[in-house]
This record gives structure tokens, C-alpha cells and sequence, in this order.
């Protein structure tokens, strides 16, 4: 979760969709507000993953 949000974040801000002082922000968001059960398989890992994307993603949508 924590390498997912952080990749989003970070790739926000080399496009200059963000401050580099957002991406922070954005991780702890991200990580506030999802908490799933521990994955046990590679496809949970992945599920995981792209959770953790699309919720980052999300926070950089104009609300």
C-alpha cells in the first residue's frame, strides 16, 4: 500500500499535478484510509496494490 500510494504520488508530482509537499499527504491518506486484511496469495498482494492505486489516484481528482 504504502509503495503504490507513493508511486501515484510521485508520478503526480513529476507531472505537475501536485506540490512535492502533497505527496506525503497523499500517502498518508491512502494509508489511513484503507486497511485490508493481510494478503496471502500473489493475487491478494495485486488486489492490494491496485486498491492502493486507485484510492491515491482518487485523492488527485478535483473534488
Amino acid at each position: 500500500m504504502l509503495n503504490a500510494a507513493n508511486e501515484v504520488a510521485v508520478a503526480a508530482f513529476l507531472a505537475g499535478q501536485v506540490k512535492f509537499t502533497d505527496i506525503s499527504a497523499i500517502v498518508a491518506r491512502t494509508l489511513e484510509n484503507y486497511a485490508p486484511a493481510a494478503p496471502e496469495t500473489l493475487d491478494a498482494v495485486l488486489a492490494v496494490d491496485a486498491e492502493a492505486r486507485a484510492r491515491a489516484t482518487q485523492m488527485l481528482e478535483p473534488a
